[in-house]
């Protein structure tokens, strides 16, 4: 049974940092596509980095040089490094998982199977 359950979620001020896990159980962890997707309140949830099994990631726009998606396959974790946070970054982040790395939709809800809890983050100004 595939379980994803995240950490290291809080409230900062604008321009601080976090580092969200993600761990990982129940299946092999090394061969799946890996996800960080959030939900602000009232807003629909959104990709926000992808990694594969490779190591190849994407990331949007909006966080494209301020957040790094990471992994450890030894402790089965997947990490989300934000730093410079803005009051939009204020949201649930949620770990994703699946089989099959998409590619050019690996941002898409759709592309992954397996979902954890999330974390919640709030950045304030």
């Amino acid at each position: 049974q595939v379980q994803l359950v995240e950490s290291g979620g809080g409230s900062v001020h604008s321009g601080g940092s976090l580092r969200l896990s993600c761990a990982a159980s129940g299946y092999t962890y090394s061969s799946y596509a890996m996800g960080w997707f959030r939900q602000a309140p009232g807003k629909e949830r959104e990709g926000v980095a992808a990694i594969n099994s490779d190591g190849i990631q994407r990331y949007a726009d909006s966080v494209k040089g301020r957040f790094t998606i990471s992994q450890e396959n030894a402790k089965n974790t997947l990490y989300l490094q934000m730093n410079s946070l803005k009051p939009e970054d204020t949201a649930m982040y949620y770990c994703a998982a699946d089989p099959k790395y998409r590619a050019w939709w690996a941002l898409l809800l759709t592309s992954y199977t397996f979902w954890g809890q999330g974390t919640q983050v709030t950045v304030s100004s």
